[in-house]
């Protein structure tokens, strides 16, 4: 294989946003993409997928290093478990692995409420364990997998990233920690260069419908359950609004949203902004560490994303409003100016498009990923 292809080791990489996330990695043709996954809500069959839509988009004369960018090293490997992650590192040697992009986690707020330890297990010791293991194998760069819940309920709507982080639910304070250890850490150590991406609510799917969304079980996040309801692999009768008080203009929950394959390129965009030559930390000299907001800038509340849904698969959804739940804030709405100055970062598809390409996948794939792994 050509010394030329940077090794990138991505986590959680048969998932909804890593399988995205190498996509945008193998278009380059720059990259080596590692992929670790414990198959907790992924597919490896993903993996597949994505391999085979890029080897489809090669040009016929393409050269073996292109064709060696589609291919995809996959570890099944547990990052909670410290020689699971060696094992992965340890094949590659020091220096073998020339950054990380880090996406594995639990995410979903009512659950963290109802299993928090599971929850502080799975996304913080898990990421103390793999920046361990990369300061060992001297791999030290990496993208975090942020969320915009960090910041509880911001007093400033639009969001800056120089909001307080004072997250409310369990998950949000798993990504407090996650960052707070990666500031310490690029703090102590000038060799480290980290970047957390704070983003805000993915959707959709990659436009062919090749790869997309499929959760295991019932989804926990709604334009996916909106989906698998209008497909009939949920019952429709079981929707649910929690809470229409909000000091919001339909007094529902608003989220910002963005394409998967906008994000997908923010990914990509701060794993090429950790390289040496990097000008982005010029403003933090003390610490090549920075935090960013991926995300529209434009609000959305939850009955439009169901009614969006509705025009998007014709299916009529029905709801019920419940009371209010807990660990939800009324109003997460990113200011993306900062990734757009410095990163180049730039969300162009909007919801309309987002439902499309989501029905897309999930009509053309009613069983998803077909069997789960």
């Amino acid at each position: 294989m050509s010394q030329s292809l940077q090794k990138v080791l991505v986590t959680g990489g048969a998932g909804y946003i890593g399988s995205h996330v190498i996509y945008a990695l193998q278009k380059t043709r720059r990259y080596k993409v590692i992929s670790v996954d414990n198959g907790h809500n992924s597919h490896s069959n993903a993996l597949s997928k994505v391999s085979a839509l890029s080897r489809s988009e090669l040009p016929a004369d393409a050269s073996q290093r292109d064709i060696e960018t589609t291919e995809i090293e996959s570890y099944k490997c547990d990052l909670t478990r410290r020689d699971e992650i060696r094992a992965v590192f340890e094949k590659y040697g020091k220096g073998g692995i020339w950054g990380v992009v880090h996406i594995a986690a639990y995410k979903a707020v009512g659950e963290s409420v109802e299993i928090p330890l599971a929850y502080y297990e799975n996304n913080v010791a898990a990421t103390l364990y793999l920046l361990q293991t990369m300061q060992e194998y001297d791999c030290t760069r990496i993208v975090y997998s942020s969320s915009a819940t960090v910041y509880g309920i911001p007093p400033t709507i639009p969001i800056p990233e120089t909001t307080r982080l004072k997250a409310d639910s369990p998950y949000g304070k798993t990504k407090v920690m996650s960052e707070t250890m990666l500031d310490d850490l690029c703090h102590s150590d000038p060799k480290w260069s980290a970047i957390s991406l704070r983003y805000f609510n993915p959707a959709g799917a990659h436009p062919s419908g090749q790869i997309g969304e499929h959760p295991k079980g019932r989804p926990g996040n709604l334009l996916p359950l909106l989906a698998h309801m209008a497909i009939g692999r949920v019952d429709p009768k079981t929707l649910q609004v929690f809470g229409n008080d909000y000091p919001t203009p339909d007094g529902t929950c608003v989220r910002d949203y963005l394409h998967i394959s906008d994000l997908a390129s923010g990914h990509l965009l701060a794993l090429e902004a950790l390289a040496p030559n990097s000008k982005i930390f010029e403003s933090t000299p003390d610490a090549r560490y920075k935090a960013y907001n991926l995300g529209q800038g434009k609000g959305i509340s939850v009955l439009q994303i169901i009614e969006a849904m509705r025009k998007a698969t014709g299916f009529d959804f029905k709801y019920e409003i419940v009371g209010r739940r807990r660990g939800d804030v009324p109003d997460l709405t990113a200011d993306p100016a900062l990734a757009e100055k410095e990163l180049g970062f730039k969300a162009n598809e909007d919801l309309a498009i987002m439902c499309r390409d989501l029905w897309n996948f999930q009509s053309k794939n009613p069983e998803g990923y077909g069997k789960f792994d």
